[in-house]
């Protein structure tokens, strides 16, 4: 016994195998312990393999399939980013020359002690107020209320109905755009009662607008009292951009809606009997509640 153990020790010494470097040699495979683990671990392994297989497989065809359809919307985008339409371009290029012109204008925005505007500002200030929806109201209502004719009370209820369309059309319209100004300076007081926060369409241009072709269409006056009536409307729209409030296109919308407004009401024109219902109702005065 102590000669063949001696002996097995010498060939195994002598053996190559039994290396260091070729003892990877002597192990069993990967699989073979795999298979030892549980049962079915070929037929799992080779099972999961089939489903990569098939979903790689699967995967490109669908790229393949989708392939143009993607590409061609990527074309399509590529065409839309890179060749825009005319009309885009030209929109694009009066939008910035609008608001470049609209905050060269501004000079009276915010020059509170110097600036080239600063001598101008309290004047032009003066001259936007006189087209605020707050004095032409209270205007109308204290004319209203001291008048003693039918005529004149025709007039100036439908005044009224006029400026009051005005400032709710403008003020619907201006919380649907909501464009802020070319300086964006934060609304005042009078702005917020008169519900002018936005820029487009300018309400005092909107108001000057109606009122003057209203006024020239209602009362007789003189040449140089038409040409001071018209010549106030104009300045009335500029004076809010020489004060960073609007824009020249939100002044030139504004003057449009104005004209619209004044056929509006020329169209739906109250009659004598109506104003004197409502001027009825609203002093409380009306018939069958005596």
């Amino acid at each position: 016994m102590p000669g063949s153990q001696a002996r097995s020790r010498a060939r195994d010494r002598n053996n190559v195998l039994n290396r260091p470097e070729f003892m990877s040699l002597n192990q069993p495979p990967r699989w073979e312990h795999g298979a030892g683990e549980g049962r079915g671990g070929p037929r799992r392994a080779s099972r999961q393999q089939s489903q990569q297989e098939d979903a790689g497989g699967r995967g490109s065809r669908e790229s393949s399939e989708g392939g143009p359809a993607a590409e061609g919307g990527l074309k399509d985008q590529d065409c839309m980013q890179l060749n825009p339409s005319f009309r885009g371009i030209a929109l694009s290029s009066l939008l910035a020359i609008d608001i470049s012109l609209s905050k060269r204008l501004g000079v009276c925005a915010g020059t509170r002690g110097g600036g080239a505007g600063a001598p101008l500002r309290s004047m032009v200030a003066l001259l936007a107020l006189t087209g605020h929806a707050l004095p032409w109201l209270c205007g109308t209502l204290v004319c209203l209320w001291s008048s003693n004719t039918l005529a004149g009370q025709e007039v100036l209820v439908n005044l009224l109905l006029a400026l009051i369309l005005d400032l709710m059309t403008v003020a619907g319209v201006q919380k649907l755009v909501k464009r802020r100004g070319p300086w964006d300076f934060p609304p005042g007081f009078l702005d917020y009662i008169a519900m002018d926060v936005y820029s487009f369409p300018a309400a005092h241009a909107s108001r000057a607008a109606m009122v003057s072709k209203f006024l020239l269409h209602h009362l007789v006056l003189a040449v140089p009292l038409r040409v001071l009536l018209y010549l106030w409307a104009l300045l009335a729209g500029v004076s809010r951009v020489l004060l960073g409030k609007h824009h020249i296109s939100d002044v030139g919308c504004g003057f449009a809606l104005g004209f619209l407004h004044f056929s509006l009401v020329e169209s739906v024109w109250l009659d004598s009997a109506t104003c004197q219902t409502l001027i009825s109702i609203g002093t409380l005065r009306w018939a069958p509640l005596v």
